[in-house]
């Protein structure tokens, strides 16, 4: 007997443990948990438990979890609700994402199903058949959807649901805006509003480490930053240059057949296959 009573306490703890960690890796930082699991309250500080969240009040929040069935694939553990009005859904927080419903990252963290998640107002006058995408610069439909978006401030700048996320993840808080106006305050409530999620912190500058790395190995490579090499040796064919265009690929004079006094240069991506010299 007390070896089926410690069997089955170990079989709770590795489901909650295991449902826990499974949580933490699909909710990517602590405080989602606030939003993701809609019975879970942040009873504690941000010092106790884990990040404010009471581990008894985790436990209880799986619990109820466990009875759920999510609305989206069928299965047990959905633990975010619909705070539509009389909306009884419930789903899986990556299950809920797919299926086009929105989350707050803001205020009361609420969520909401495709039916009752908040749709942007445009008129008619203003919308497009097809339009371009400021961020990605493809051709999308210009009208307000689940995945196609518009400033509300200048009513002119669409963009995919995806590109103004990776926009937003990217430029944080304190630097997101309107891609074309430049608008600040008006376009984050509304995106806050449209379940883009905006993280508090400075700029992310990871999808720029690719060329800042190569501006640094021209700068080390070019001669006149070298006090024993000046005057014409700058023109050296192994001077690197850099993408005119983009600046994430680089390549030597000599590589690319250019000649000494040969200052641009342009990548096959930016130039086209036919009309760009081969570089490295």
């Amino acid at each position: 007997l007390a070896i089926g009573i410690v069997g089955r306490s170990l079989s709770l703890a590795c489901v909650f443990l295991c449902r826990l960690f499974q949580c933490l890796y699909e909710c990517a930082s602590a405080s989602v948990l606030q939003y993701h699991a809609s019975g879970l309250i942040q009873r504690g500080k941000d010092e106790e438990g884990f990040y404010g969240f009471l581990y008894p009040d985790i436990q209880q929040e799986i619990k109820r979890a466990g009875q759920k069935t999510c609305c989206v694939c069928g299965c047990k553990g959905a633990s975010t609700s619909c705070q539509g009005r009389k909306c009884t859904k419930t789903f899986h927080f990556p299950c809920g994402a797919e299926r086009g419903c929105i989350y707050h990252f803001f205020g009361e963290f609420k969520s909401f199903c495709w039916k009752h998640r908040p749709v942007q107002r445009v008129g008619r006058r203003r919308q497009q058949g097809e339009t371009i995408c400021v961020i990605c610069l493809e051709s999308m439909v210009g009208k307000p959807s689940y995945g196609a978006l518009v400033c509300p401030a200048c009513k002119h700048s669409w963009f995919h649901r995806a590109c103004i996320q990776g926009h937003a993840l990217r430029a944080a808080l304190y630097h997101f805006r309107c891609p074309r106006c430049r608008d600040m305050e008006t376009f984050q409530r509304e995106m806050f509003r449209m379940g883009i999620k905006i993280p508090d912190r400075s700029v992310s500058f990871a999808p720029f480490q690719r060329a800042s790395h190569l501006y640094a190995l021209q700068a080390l490579a070019q001669p006149q930053d070298m006090g024993w090499m000046q005057g014409p040796l700058c023109n050296l064919p192994w001077k690197l240059l850099l993408c005119n265009s983009c600046g994430s690929y680089g390549t030597h004079r000599r590589c690319s057949a250019l000649g000494n006094t040969t200052s641009t240069w342009e990548c096959e991506n930016c130039a086209g296959p036919e009309s760009a010299p081969e570089g490295i």
